[in-house]
């Protein structure tokens, strides 16, 4: 994959064969993201995990202290009373059996999040095939199935990000913008680190955190040091 000239300079700040501390790759990321936008910073974790085992799946979500840096856009399946309540907790669309053909039909998806409440997941399980290959579907582990429609709401605006295991057992998670100070994104890296960590299976043998690499969303990778943690 051929690179532009801004991106193989400020790559040739990065040793490629060490492996960084936490704070000074977060400092080498933010100096060498060098796109016109405010670009995200995002975690990649090479596990070892075999996710075609069920009992080495990783999937959970937490709040990051200082949020990602983006507008989140919550979709709420509920009715009668969790209807309003989810209104007046700040979802950006809230509704039930109507938005089935809306989103499998036409194809609506602008919406980054979607929470229901388990009565609403029969009515929810039938778009499966659409929101499921996006990582939308809501799952009960990462606190997107709930009668707590407000809780759900006012964490994933405060910054709640979900993990998971891709099928390449890596995990891929945003921890803030480029825009954010060092120490911002160093809380937001501990906590989430914390979080992965906690959420061990206990049937992973060896190495669990096998590569940990920071990058900007147009900038070169660098190496966290996995045995730090």
């Amino acid at each position: 994959m051929k690179r532009g000239k801004k991106y193989q300079e400020a790559a040739k700040a990065i040793d490629r064969m060490t492996l960084y501390d936490p704070e000074e790759a977060i400092g080498l990321v933010k100096k060498t993201a060098v796109a016109k936008f405010d670009e995200t910073i995002e975690v990649h974790i090479r596990t070892g995990c075999d996710g075609r085992h069920a009992d080495q799946q990783i999937r959970g979500a937490v709040v990051l202290p200082h949020g990602t840096g983006k507008k989140v856009r919550v979709l709420v399946f509920a009715k009668d009373a969790k209807l309003d309540e989810a209104q007046a907790a700040g979802a950006d669309f809230v509704g039930g059996e109507e938005l089935i053909p809306k989103i499998q039909n036409d194809g609506w998806l602008d919406f980054d999040v979607v929470v229901a409440t388990p009565d609403m997941m029969g009515v929810v399980g039938r778009l499966g095939r659409v929101l499921g290959p996006k990582g939308l579907m809501p799952n009960p582990k990462a606190g997107t199935v709930t009668m707590d429609v407000t809780k759900a709401i006012q964490d994933i605006k405060a910054g709640k990000i979900e993990y998971r295991l891709d099928k390449t057992n890596i995990v891929h998670v945003p921890i803030g913008k480029v825009s954010f100070s060092e120490d911002q994104l160093k809380e937001n890296f501990q906590t989430l680190i914390e979080a992965i960590v906690k959420a061990r299976p206990s049937a992973v043998k060896g190495q669990y955190m096998k590569t940990i690499t920071l990058a900007s969303t147009m900038g070169p990778g660098v190496k966290v040091n996995p045995m730090r943690f």
